[in-house]
């Protein structure tokens, strides 16, 4: 799949990845559940790797 965006949905979508993945840090040191523990983890690989995807800041999204 192949998604175009805007310089300003990049930075939109770098600042949500940004702040989700930080969120999703402290539940993992929160949770008692390993079954939710792991799915945590799960979905922080997938978000970091949609933000390695993204191109640095003040790199044009084009």
């Amino acid at each position: 799949m192949q998604l175009t965006l805007t310089d300003a949905e990049v930075a939109e979508l770098r600042d949500l990845l940004r702040g989700t993945l930080g969120d999703l840090s402290s539940e993992i040191a929160d949770t008692d559940n390993p079954t939710y523990r792991l799915a945590l983890k799960d979905r922080r690989i997938h978000l970091r790797s949609i933000q390695a995807q993204l191109p640095a800041a003040g790199e044009s999204a084009a």
